[in-house]
């Protein structure tokens, strides 16, 4: 089966979405060996990988996994590729937090870290937020307090068959691309970083073949995978069906451009820090490029209707103490479950 897909792809041939889907499912049930995977990995990289191929190898992970159904029909995820060289401090995580204390519901997927010094579940855990925990009380508090944590390897048990091969390679594969792609509560928002410019319109392709109704697919010109502060933004919409490509400018926003310094994290500790400063009010470049990514999200989360109404929201949230509230609403929720 994935040596049907091999031979296909290194002659230059595009599989279809349902090859593509077979050849994961292969991977997924431990039907192939190292050899072959590894072979598919790279025959796919080298050739490219199309909206096709992604679409297909993304059912196949969200088919594969463990999912939760929530109580609302619209969700978000703020989830990235990561691979930027992890040079900020968890700007996504933050964001996540903010989002749902405008009554969006956010169930942020994510993972420790790999390229970086601070995962989204290394710094939540930092900030007292479980990240191990069983996917039917995640439901429970997303439903209830608007956030929850999904830790990729609780649902995506079946990818432990690639684990190895992906160390051993050393070099990004589709896979690095499939995390924000399979968000096992099946949410209809994204904010979706890249590492790549060239991969946003793409990749905003894609989630509107997997059934996302809104989001913004983001690469920074700096290299982030974040809307930066340094400079402009390349994003690819989600709307009404298609997808619209455009430039953010934070200049356009009245907020100052930063340099790399200034957006610059630690280790999770360090973050978390970071991230409580924030909430409590601190105000700096750090405040800035949260607010301006807390303004995509609450415009995919359907909070306000544009990137200027979101920013204005999202200093709210955190200048009447809503934010911080959070987050000590979702610790109460846990602590109380939990005891």
């Amino acid at each position: 089966m994935l040596k049907d897909a091999i031979e296909k792809i290194v002659t230059g041939e595009n599989l279809t979405e349902l090859e593509a889907k077979t050849a994961m499912d292969s991977i997924m049930r431990g039907e192939s060996g190292p050899s072959l995977i590894g072979g598919y990995l790279i025959g796919l990289r080298m050739k490219g990988e199309t909206i096709d191929e992604i679409t297909g190898s993304a059912k196949s992970m969200i088919d594969n996994a463990a999912k939760i159904k929530l109580n609302s029909d619209y969700a978000i995820d703020t989830c990235g590729t990561g691979g930027d060289g992890g040079r900020t401090f968890n700007v996504s995580t933050a964001v996540a937090i903010i989002t749902s204390s405008a009554g969006v519901k956010v169930a942020k997927h994510g993972n420790r870290a790999v390229s970086s010094k601070s995962g989204s579940a290394d710094v939540l855990s930092e900030l007292g937020i479980k990240i191990d925990i069983e996917p039917e009380f995640t439901k429970e508090l997303i439903d209830n307090t608007g956030f929850g944590f999904l830790f990729a390897p609780k649902y995506h048990t079946a990818t432990k068959n690639v684990a190895p091969i992906r160390r051993e390679l050393g070099l990004r594969t589709i896979f690095n691309i499939l995390g924000p792609l399979t968000n096992p509560a099946s949410v209809k928002g994204q904010v979706l970083g890249v590492y790549d410019g060239s991969m946003t319109h793409t990749l905003a392709e894609v989630l509107l073949k997997l059934g996302c109704e809104k989001a913004l697919v983001v690469h920074g010109n700096d290299g982030l995978d974040e809307i930066t502060t340094t400079t402009t933004t390349k994003v690819s919409e989600v709307k009404n069906g298609t997808v619209i490509d455009y430039t953010i400018d934070p200049l356009d926003y009245n907020i100052p451009i930063s340099n790399d310094k200034d957006i610059e994290g630690g280790d999770a500790k360090e973050n978390a820090k970071i991230i409580l400063d924030i909430l409590k009010g601190e105000k700096g470049p750090k405040r800035n490029i949260v607010v301006l990514n807390s303004a995509a999200a609450l415009y995919v989360g359907k909070a306000a209707n544009s990137i200027l109404e979101g920013i204005k929201l999202a200093e709210h949230l955190i200048d009447s103490g809503s934010a911080l509230n959070k987050l000590n609403e979702i610790l109460s929720y846990q602590k109380v479950y939990l005891q």
